[in-house]
């Protein structure tokens, strides 16, 4: 999906001023903390996926999605969940107050990290990711679309995210990717960099 959130590798946005990671508290705020167990604990309910959580994010209005920090994307998000699963309604959001009964559902969302499928590619083999826009959600960056990377090693067996996203799971390989700095960013990027991506065979194409 083609929207504000992938924002990676996009110029105009200024540096990144990011606090040094053995200051950074796990949580600025009290709330914040609030906010993860929240989105944690609804999780483990079942009624809706990681990447379907992570789609709702990516849904949110562009202006209120730079405006919120990132624990306000986890809260709306969880909000939005709540109410479109019958956890909640939108007057007991506002208010604070429970008065209907949880709308009850038989299925639950269930991972699965196996397949029988073998690999489509193995360590050292040189691909491509390819050039899509997908209208729903994706873990696949715009920025490596169409660029040329070499797999490090098979990753795993992890379910489709775009799939996943509508809580349908098609486990599938999962591949590390390296992409070398100059392939993404051209010769001005600094020589000795890369940026490393797990991707999935829908992700990618030989090249």
């Amino acid at each position: 999906m083609n929207r504000i959130h992938d924002l990676g590798g996009m110029h105009g946005f200024g540096p990144v001023d990011a606090e040094p990671e053995h200051l950074e508290p796990p949580f600025h705020e009290p709330w914040e903390g609030t906010a993860c167990a929240l989105m944690l604990g609804t999780l483990r309910l079942g009624r809706w996926s990681l990447d379907r959580f992570r789609h709702t994010i990516e849904t949110q209005a562009p202006l209120d999605y730079l405006r919120r920090s990132y624990f306000e994307k986890w809260f709306e998000a969880v909000c939005a969940l709540a109410v479109a699963e019958g956890l909640v309604t939108e007057d007991e959001l506002r208010t604070g107050v429970a008065d209907t009964p949880v709308r009850a559902r038989d299925d639950r969302w269930t991972p699965v990290f196996a397949t029988d499928r073998a690999p489509t590619w193995s360590a050292g083999d040189r691909v491509r990711a390819v050039v899509r826009n997908p209208a729903g959600h994706t873990r696949q960056p715009r920025y490596v679309r169409g660029r040329i990377g070499t797999v490090v090693r098979v990753a795993g067996v992890d379910p489709l995210p775009e799939a996943a996203a509508e809580d349908r799971c098609e486990p599938g390989h999962t591949y590390l990717v390296r992409f070398e700095a100059a392939d993404l960013w051209g010769p001005d990027a600094t020589g000795r960099d890369a940026v490393y991506i797990e991707l999935w065979d829908e992700h990618l194409e030989a090249a």
